[in-house]
């Protein structure tokens, strides 16, 4: 998923890796890329009563705003790393991002034209990503819980409205907090969302050079030896998808962005 983020489909080449702004291609690019952080930070689940094929952990139910992302997942290898003996090139990165994600920002005199309200909002930073995200993917029919948090997101904002009117309200909190707010973020993102891919390639280093095994006398032939207690069918396919990660390693450099796109909301 990081991977399908943070990568030159999205955003034009690297010319240096400090003091950078990225640029995305076109509208469309930045659109997806919203879409796809949409859904990085939300909670897996499988719809119905039958249990998870995955078994996967459920977060507490009074956890932080990020245990219902896969960055909680991630949490849980820090806790107890398996690949690796030590998980402090995934902790730190994955600190910054949710400490970032959580915190709120403030947008001072947001303008919504369609309902006539303007207003200095303060809103959760993975809220808003998250509210932009489903904006972008479907129309106003399954909106609803996202109309639900716009509301509640004004009336913490002094401004009270409908649900009417939070439905009227979509296209401009898009205008505002996607193609502004989240063009303004979209280059610290990425710098962290890559910072977290570098700490999980690190963190899996030895275990790919103890596992790859190049075929004798064969150019590009080569297998992987998994782990003693790695025998499910599905965690073995899991396996060898992660190390061949590992093995093209990420698609940008380590890099930093311009101070000046750090600082505001």
């Amino acid at each position: 998923m990081l991977g399908g983020m943070v990568n030159y489909a999205f955003f034009n080449k690297l010319k240096r890796t400090n003091d950078v702004l990225l640029m995305f291609d076109n509208s469309n690019d930045k659109r997806l890329f919203n879409i796809l952080l949409g859904d990085f930070l939300s909670q897996p689940n499988e719809r119905g009563s039958n249990d998870s094929f995955l078994n996967l952990k459920k977060p507490p139910k009074s956890g932080r705003p990020t245990d219902y992302t896969f960055l909680f997942y991630l949490r849980q290898i820090c806790a107890a790393p398996k690949l690796a003996r030590n998980s402090d090139c995934i902790q730190k990165p994955l600190d910054s991002l949710s400490t970032w994600l959580e915190a709120d920002c403030l947008v001072p005199d947001v303008w919504f034209g369609e309902i006539d309200v303007q207003a200095d909002v303060r809103i959760e930073r993975i809220r808003y990503i998250k509210i932009c995200g489903d904006i972008a993917k479907h129309n106003f029919s399954r909106l609803q819980s996202n109309v639900e948090k716009i509301v509640q997101t004004l009336k913490r904002s002094g401004v009270e409205i409908s649900a009417e009117e939070g439905f009227k309200a979509l296209p401009g909190f898009y205008e505002w907090f996607h193609e502004n707010i989240f063009t303004y973020h979209s280059s610290y993102i990425a710098e962290m969302l890559n910072d977290l891919l570098w700490g999980i390639n690190d963190y899996l280093a030895d275990e790919f050079s103890q596992s790859y095994t190049q075929e004798p006398e064969e150019d590009h032939r080569y297998r992987y030896e998994y782990p003693e207690d790695c025998n499910h069918s599905f965690a073995r396919s899991a396996y060898w998808s992660l190390m061949n990660h590992v093995r093209h390693g990420p698609y940008l450099p380590r890099f930093k962005v311009s101070p000046s796109l750090t600082t505001e909301y």
